[in-house]
């Protein structure tokens, strides 16, 4: 093959992808300003749209999570704890693990909840869960040697009958504020 013939097939080849080219932009150019055309000013209407069936879909889960928030603190108060945990006897030592396991059980139950509420409400719970397991420990460190079960409950009792406002009933109430905000 000489010289000539290789530019001249060279030359019909890249003449013929050129119209093909053309034909496919000529027949498509409608398509393709759609694909760079600036997305239209409707997009955050259907965002905002997207966002409230968002919300709509997450309500019954965070009604949920402040549903069984509340039931925590109910297990972990300890006008409710000791009542269901109680037994005729039981030592001190006994009774004071069974309340403490109970309550981080309890806590490990419900650690995702911190999904549905807010930071503040989750901190709040936190925070209530650690000052009971402190005060059931610094409670049973206080009675002398040999005491009962029931004294660790007596203890602890009168000691969240000396307190003037009740921390799970404030808990509660914050949870119960946490939810009105959802409407």
């Amino acid at each position: 093959m000489n010289i000539e013939g290789f530019l001249t097939a060279v030359a019909v080849s890249a003449t013929g992808g050129i119209i093909a080219i053309s034909a496919g932009f000529y027949l498509f150019k409608n398509e393709i300003r759609e694909m760079i055309k600036p997305l239209p000013a409707q997009i955050p209407s259907v965002a905002a749209a997207d966002h409230k069936e968002e919300r709509l879909q997450m309500l019954p889960l965070r009604l949920q999570a402040h549903e069984r928030l509340i039931l925590f603190i109910e297990r972990i108060n300890p006008a409710n704890l000791f009542v269901r945990l109680h037994q005729q006897g039981i030592p001190l030592a006994a009774l004071q693990s069974l309340v403490l396991n109970e309550i981080r059980s309890e806590f490990q139950h419900n650690v995702a909840q911190q999904l549905y509420v807010s930071p503040t409400t989750w901190a709040v719970i936190c925070k209530l869960k650690d000052d009971t397991l402190a005060m059931v420990s610094n409670a049973a460190k206080s009675l002398p040697e040999g005491a009962e079960g029931v004294d660790l409950s007596k203890k602890v009792l009168q000691h969240m009958a000396e307190i003037s406002d009740n921390p799970y009933d404030l808990t509660q109430g914050l949870i119960k504020k946490d939810i009105q905000q959802l409407f």
